[in-house]
């Protein structure tokens, strides 16, 4: 089971919207399959030449951990020179910021996961949370106030 292309376009357009009308600054979203293949990018117009580099990593670092953002930051704080090691491996594709989410179905199956960034880390987990929501999926992000 995978987030649909169609899904993951509604997702980028909403979590725009949001961010436009919370008047963040340009956003990149990415959003990947469970396996890590990037089904769609979206970059507004103003976001920066890596935006789309750490939207996806943030997307793949969640999934290719199994561990959401939080959880990533909270290790690689505990153990830095191992998430040093995670993150060369990865190819640097992992961070340990929020704005990468788990995207689920209302089972709780897992069909992808969401990254967005350009503003601050916060404000793009908030976005690419908004933009799951929007077309009726489950974000995960890791935080205490997630069921919100």
């Amino acid at each position: 089971m995978s987030i649909t292309l169609a899904q993951a376009h509604r997702i980028v357009q909403a979590g725009i919207d949001f961010a436009r009308q919370e008047k963040l600054e340009p956003l990149t979203f990415a959003v990947l399959d469970p396996g890590g293949t990037l089904v769609t990018l979206a970059r507004e117009d103003g976001a920066g030449l890596l935006r789309p580099d750490i939207a996806v990593a943030k997307a793949w670092g969640v999934l290719g951990l199994g561990i959401n953002n939080r959880e990533i930051g909270r290790r690689a704080t505990a153990a830095p020179e191992f998430f040093t090691s995670i993150a060369a491996l990865a190819g640097g594709r992992v961070l340990s910021v929020p704005g990468g989410v788990f995207v689920r179905d209302d089972q709780g199956h897992l069909l992808g996961a969401v990254g967005a960034t350009g503003d601050t880390s916060l404000n793009d987990e908030r976005a690419a949370v908004a933009g799951i929501r929007a077309v009726g999926l489950v974000p995960e992000t890791g935080a205490d106030d997630e069921a919100e």
